[in-house]
């Protein structure tokens, strides 16, 4: 059996910005990427607080230290600068693996720092 399980999550990000003119994604800055172990690419959910909205979107790679959490595309229209945001990553493994699965949690404070 496989199961989709909890692989790591930035929590409480605040949305530095908004590009509708973007055919979609969400830019993290590297280092935040890194501290939660995402790839430029990955599928990810982003939660918003502020609004409950819920979206599936992929990761691109923001300049390390920028602390950019940015929001493009048609996810542009579903935060607005200053609502804070939940990045959660999912991964398909065994139920043995699943068991011991270890997720990682990158708690954010103002200005998006750790």
């Amino acid at each position: 059996m496989q199961r989709v399980m909890y692989k790591s999550k930035i929590s409480h990000a605040t949305v530095t910005g908004t590009e509708l003119e973007y055919e979609g994604s969400i830019g993290i800055d590297r280092d935040l990427m890194e501290a939660a172990d995402l790839l430029p690419g990955e599928q990810v959910q982003v939660v918003n607080i502020n609004n409950g909205a819920r979206l599936i979107t992929y990761v691109i790679e923001e300049p390390s230290g920028s602390r950019v959490m940015l929001l493009n595309g048609p996810a542009a229209r579903m935060a607005q600068v200053g609502d804070k945001i939940m990045v959660i990553s999912y991964c398909v493994v065994s139920d043995e693996e699943a068991r011991s699965l270890k997720p990682k949690l990158v708690s954010l404070s103002e200005g998006n720092r750790r």
